[in-house]
């Protein structure tokens, strides 16, 4: 083997897999989202203060529904296998999945889409990978519902009936309004556009 063919193969050797680098940054990175979204590496810093309220209003909400008596749990930074690439993953803020979700990990301490019922991304630095690619990821994977609380554009974005790669149904709704989750999810829930948006307001 010539020289330049082994320094070749040592480099390939080297060389590190997305899914590699990734889990590098999560270690190097405490506090730091990473995924994998489309084959492309994303990054996002921790959120603000709101953000995280957002997310503890929505277990309280849910709580109070009775999820847990239907059969669900209510969780955040869940990460979801994706069908988008080998690699792809996204780690959403606040997931409904099924009771039984464990059953179904997959690689980066991820769940199969099949054990998600809602997914809702709460928007902040990354906010064009929450109102764009995430929306044809989770579509893609099967995800029955997807709510967006879109701070970017002071608004929140409810997608539903995933088909064929996409979401079929889009409805948009504006400061003073509620969010009417769909009954087949198993609970009966309305979510306020401003708590979803602004976090606990007392």
């Amino acid at each position: 083997m010539s020289p330049q063919r082994e320094e070749a193969m040592a480099v390939m050797q080297h060389e590190t897999t997305l899914a590699e680098t990734a889990d590098r940054l999560s270690k190097e990175l405490p506090g730091h989202r990473v995924e994998i979204l489309q084959g492309r590496l994303t990054v996002t810093p921790p959120a603000d203060g709101a953000h995280s309220e957002t997310l503890t209003w929505l277990i309280e909400e849910f709580a109070a529904a009775g999820a847990r008596k239907a059969g669900l749990k209510y969780l955040q930074t869940i990460g979801i296998a994706l069908p988008t690439g080998p690699d792809d993953f996204a780690i959403p803020d606040f997931a409904l999945v099924e009771a039984d979700y464990k059953r179904t990990r997959a690689a980066h301490n991820c769940y199969s889409p099949d054990a998600f019922r809602l997914i809702v991304e709460v928007t902040s630095s990354n906010w064009s990978d929450d109102i764009g690619i995430k929306v044809e990821s989770y579509a893609r994977a099967g995800v029955p519902v997807y709510v967006i609380a879109d701070r970017h554009h002071d608004e929140v974005v409810l997608h539903t009936d995933p088909r064929n790669g996409a979401y079929h149904l889009r409805k948009t709704f504006k400061r003073g309004a509620s969010v009417p989750l769909p009954e087949d999810l198993g609970v009966s829930v309305e979510l306020s556009v401003d708590l979803l948006l602004d976090g606990d307001q007392d």
